[in-house]
């Protein structure tokens, strides 16, 4: 706990901002545009300081100066009287991380000029200006204070030879040199021979040592309650491109250590959103960690929770029975349950597994995502979450309550109106239940039929949830009902509701999201004659299924979606997943081609549809909205492209957002006869 003299000095040297607590006073609530794409705050990563007393975590705002979102990190107190902002560079900082004895917080950052490489820095609680404390050549990726707090275990990336900065920008770029299988990644783009490897770093001398200075990537690492072992995650078979068969090992802190595999299980490196650091026992005798199942089938399978001896051997799957996918396991500090994120229909919990029995409870039920969470001493615990109605926003959960801690999207929400979100359920074609969200305009009148828009996820294993979704709302407040659907292939449900689309892509998923809008046309909700349809990735694609299936659409817009499965073998980062899914195409050919459906099938498309896409995705690439465009074009359907210049898969600059926004608002608007400005 700060005494009163340590915390006037922290208050009066950074640049403190107090959030109100309340909401701003009632005034007139008006209704959200496309402007409001960019105004809710990205809150992240919360951090109990090892007293209890406060919670560091980031905060991402858009910059309109520099058309960028910038992330800076704030602390509130855990009895929620102050909120304090930490950094307030020109440059954005994330991965906020006390040190055990809580006088110093570490943290990411790429400060400087000339395009440097990301490095850890740190900020002395009594005061001061943050400080550099790593200089890698090339980006840290992870950090992990020792138990003592005299070392840091650091994942970092080997430098990239063709990144050039300083003098070097003006000469003619390296050729770039591909042998490997899995070659390019959204984001990273071509990938080199550059690896990713476990440094320890001394805190006193500022020396760093290469423990694993071979030819794998690490990643994860995780001290041991001792600190005379890190554990981490390791791919080292004889080729790591082409299977997603990972190894946990542990290794001592000290330079020629040898690392010891404790187990083998599958991960997923096309997706290793849901991979979560291994956690020690308090005890030091076990680890737990989160698998997947059958590498066949890839993201479709269900991660479970296991546990194996810290010296190795077989490990235990201990959720197997829930069939629910599980994330971010963390042993109680009496080694005695296991905290984890819980996903289930349409919520995502925080949760609860006693070992000795396999009794599950869930901590924080409702309807609610929770999306992380960090256990600290005296069982509190700070979670990040999120309802229908309410941004991600910093909790304090003492395990009956939670109490919100950051209040940084509060002004702005007293200022809108927000339409009503309801759950639905509904039978598909053939029987089964599908789950699934109604938005209705403030305002609604339920003697009334409105324009509806069906809108898909991504994924396609993922799933629309009790969280807060900023373009439904905008579509709203602009008088759309929203329709949106959990079809099968999306998580939640399950591995056989997950695999049902396996190799059979806008198959039963595309007979599930149209039972959705026969359901709100059946209820009186939409205007069967004014409905229009429209996704990102998955959802894109999914899209183009649905219009070439079903022509009362009026209007689509599809983001980033492929229609020609073979055009995306070999030109995406996703070859091993088509490879293990679809097959090879010169021996599965139908497989391809029955994926294929709505390019093959364009000439029964009559919608007006738009297509958008980021000029540098590699996750689904240009050239496959290209050539949807391009059938349409020929087909003579009113169509567009729009495509947005250095973007990637997740279109992420503010002045892009906002125009994405307002081009799905005048398109569908234009063909169900909205005005929008």
């Amino acid at each position: 706990m700060l005494n009163p003299t340590l915390r006037a000095l922290l208050l009066g040297w950074v640049a403190c901002q107090f959030v109100p607590s309340m909401a701003m006073a009632a005034t007139e609530r008006r209704p959200l545009t496309a402007d409001d794409i960019n105004a809710v705050r990205e809150i992240g990563d919360p951090q109990v300081s090892p007293d209890g007393q406060w919670v560091a975590y980031s905060v991402r705002t858009a910059d309109p100066v520099k058309d960028k979102g910038t992330s800076h990190i704030w602390m509130s107190s855990w009895d929620g009287k102050q909120s304090v902002q930490l950094t307030n560079s020109d440059d954005s900082e994330s991965s906020p991380r006390w040190s055990p004895d809580g006088k110093y917080l570490a943290f990411l950052t790429a400060r400087g000029e000339d395009d440097p490489p990301e490095q850890v820095w740190l900020l002395d609680r009594q005061g001061g200006e943050a400080k550099p404390l790593t200089g890698f050549n090339g980006d840290v990726v992870d950090f992990e204070w020792s138990p003592d707090g005299k070392k840091l275990a650091l994942i970092v990336s080997d430098e990239d030879p063709r990144k050039q900065r300083g003098a070097d920008k003006d000469k003619t770029p390296l050729p770039i040199v591909i042998d490997r299988f899995y070659f390019k990644e959204d984001g990273t783009g071509y990938l080199g021979t550059q690896r990713r490897h476990l440094y320890v770093f001394d805190m006193a001398t500022r020396k760093a040592d290469n423990l694993t200075p071979d030819r794998f990537d690490e990643s994860m690492p995780s001290w041991s309650p001792d600190g005379s072992r890190i554990a981490f995650y390791s791919n080292r078979n004889e080729d790591p491109d082409r299977n997603n068969e990972y190894g946990l090992y542990t290794i001592e802190p000290r330079a020629g250590a040898n690392a010891t595999l404790v187990t083998k299980f599958q991960g997923d490196a096309g997706d290793s959103s849901w991979m979560s650091a291994p956690t020690w026992r308090p005890d030091g005798r076990e680890l737990a960690f989160v698998t997947a199942g059958d590498p066949k089938l890839i993201y479709y399978s269900v991660h479970n929770l296991a546990i194996v001896a810290a010296t190795g051997g077989t490990s235990r799957i201990v959720t197997q029975a829930l069939d629910r996918n599980v994330i971010e396991p963390h042993w109680s500090a009496d080694g005695k349950s296991i905290y984890f994120l819980l996903e289930d229909d349409r919520n995502q919990v925080l949760s609860r597994l006693n070992v000795a029995n396999g009794k599950i409870d869930r901590l924080l039920d409702g309807r609610r995502e929770t999306t992380d969470y960090d256990l600290g001493n005296k069982g509190r615990i700070a979670v990040l979450d999120s309802t229908v109605d309410s941004p991600d926003a910093v909790y304090a959960f003492d395990g009956k309550q939670a109490r919100m801690l950051s209040h940084h999207n509060d002004e702005w929400l007293a200022s809108v109106q927000l339409g009503a979100t309801e759950e639905i359920s509904f039978p598909s074609k053939d029987g089964t239940r599908i789950s699934g969200f109604v938005v209705t305009p403030p305002n609604y009148d339920a003697n009334k039929r409105y324009p509806t828009l069906l809108w898909i996820h991504g994924g396609p294993v993922s799933q629309y949830a009790n969280s807060f979704t900023l373009p439904w709302q905008i579509f709203a407040s602009q008088g759309y009902v929203i329709v949106s659907a959990n079809p099968r292939g999306s998580s939640g449900r399950g591995e056989a509701f997950t695999t049902a689309i396996y190799k059979d892509w806008g198959g039963k998923d595309s007979e599930d999201v149209l039972g959705a809008v026969d359901y709100v046309v059946q209820q009186g909700i939409a205007d069967p004659n004014r409905l229009g349809v429209g996704g990102w990735s998955y959802g894109g694609i999914l899209t183009n299924v649905v219009i070439a299936k079903d022509t009362r659409f009026k209007s689509a817009t599809s983001g980033a979606s492929i229609s020609n499965v073979l055009a995306g073998y070999g030109t995406d980062m996703y070859i091993r997943e088509y490879e293990m899914e679809l097959g090879l195409p010169w021996k599965n050919l139908d497989t391809y081609l029955h994926n294929s459906y709505a390019f093959l099938h364009a000439d029964r498309i009559k919608t007006p549809t738009l297509f958008l896409c980021g000029e540098q995705d590699f996750n689904v690439p240009l050239l496959n909205s290209e050539q949807m465009y391009q059938a349409l074009r020929s087909l003579g359907v009113p169509t567009q492209l729009i495509i947005y210049p250095g973007e990637h898969h997740g279109i992420r600059k503010p002045t892009y957002l906002k125009d994405r926004m307002q081009r799905y608002l005048d398109w569908h608007g234009k063909y169900l006869n909205l005005p929008h400005t």
